[in-house]
């Protein structure tokens, strides 16, 4: 009867989140994340320019890859300020961000 009762306390209960181990790192490296998106996109562009010179022979198949490079780490800053618009459009209307006019003068108050 004992065990039957320890049972439904357990599954009445829900199981609570463990926080991840390496947390902080982890959202040290989500800050980091834009910076290094940049980069690795760059240095990609510019290795598959390389590789397309060494194809083709022509040096301004660099440039290609150079351009591919730059193409994509701009658009990885566009996609992270629509990400932090979105976050600043949901604390937008919270009432604790809302500006709070006072309709009567201050004069009137005395």
């Amino acid at each position: 009867m004992s065990e039957e009762k320890e049972d439904l306390t357990q599954e009445s209960t829900p199981p609570q989140k463990k926080k991840p181990k390496y947390g902080k790192v982890i959202a040290g490296a989500n800050e980091l994340s834009l910076g290094i998106s940049i980069v690795v996109a760059i240095v990609l562009g510019v290795l598959l320019g390389l590789w397309l010179k060494s194809l083709t022979g022509y040096v301004w198949t660099l440039w290609i890859g150079v351009f591919f490079g730059i193409g994509a780490a701009v658009k990885n800053v566009h996609i992270a300020y629509k990400k932090q618009k979105k976050s600043y459009d949901e604390l937008k209307n919270e009432p604790r961000y809302r500006y709070q006019t006072d309709d009567e003068d201050d004069d009137d108050k005395y």
